[in-house]
C-alpha cells in the first residue's frame, strides 16, 4: 500500500494515466518472445521423439519406416517451420518500427498451438515411455501448456487478430 507517496516527475515512465496503454504495448512485444519459447519447446520435443522412432523397432522394422509415423513427423515439422516464419515476420516488423500487433498475435497463436500439438505428437510417437519422469518429454509436455496462456491466451489472440482484420476494412 502506498499512502502519501510522491513520485518526482523525472521518475515517471510516460505520461500520467498512460500506464495501461504502455503495459499493453509491452505485452505485444512479449508475445513474440513467448511464441519463440513455445517453438523451442515444440522442436525439442519432436526432435527427441524423432531420434526415438529411428531406434525403436516393432514387427521387425524401425517404427520410423512406417508411413503413418513419417506423416506425423512431416506435419509437425511443417507446422513448426510455419510458426518460425510467422515469429520472424513479427520480429522484423517490430524491429523496423512498423505496426506489428496483428503479426505478433498471429505468431504467438500459431507457435503456441503448434508447439502444444508437437508435444502431443511426440508423446504419441514415444508411447508410454514418453510419460515417465526419466524422459525429458514429460517435462516439455508440461512446460509447453503455459505458453498458450502467457502474454494473452489463444482466445485473446484470436480477438486481437479479428479486431485488427475488421479495423482494416472499417
Amino acid at each position: 500500500i502506498f499512502e502519501d507517496c510522491r513520485v518526482p516527475a523525472s521518475a515517471m515512465l510516460g505520461r500520467e494515466n498512460d500506464g495501461f496503454r504502455i503495459a499493453v504495448g509491452e505485452l505485444t512485444g512479449g508475445r513474440i518472445g513467448i511464441g519463440s519459447l513455445a517453438l523451442g519447446i515444440g522442436l525439442e520435443a519432436i526432435d527427441y521423439a524423432r531420434r526415438y522412432v529411428t531406434e525403436r523397432e516393432q514387427f521387425g522394422h524401425r517404427i520410423a519406416d512406417f508411413q503413418g509415423i513419417q506423416w506425423m513427423l512431416a506435419d509437425t515439422y511443417t507446422e513448426l517451420e510455419a510458426a518460425r516464419l510467422l515469429l520472424m515476420q513479427a520480429a522484423w516488423l517490430k524491429e523496423n518500427d512498423r505496426p506489428y500487433a496483428k503479426a505478433a498475435s498471429m505468431a504467438k497463436l500459431h507457435a503456441t498451438e503448434s508447439a502444444n500439438r508437437a508435444c502431443y505428437t511426440a508423446l504419441q510417437l514415444m508411447g508410454g515411455v514418453g510419460y515417465t519422469a526419466d524422459c525429458p518429454l514429460e517435462r516439455l509436455a508440461r512446460d509447453v501448456r503455459v505458453t498458450s496462456i502467457y502474454e494473452g491466451t489463444s482466445e485473446i489472440q484470436r480477438v486481437i487478430i479479428a479486431r485488427e482484420l475488421l479495423r482494416d476494412i472499417a
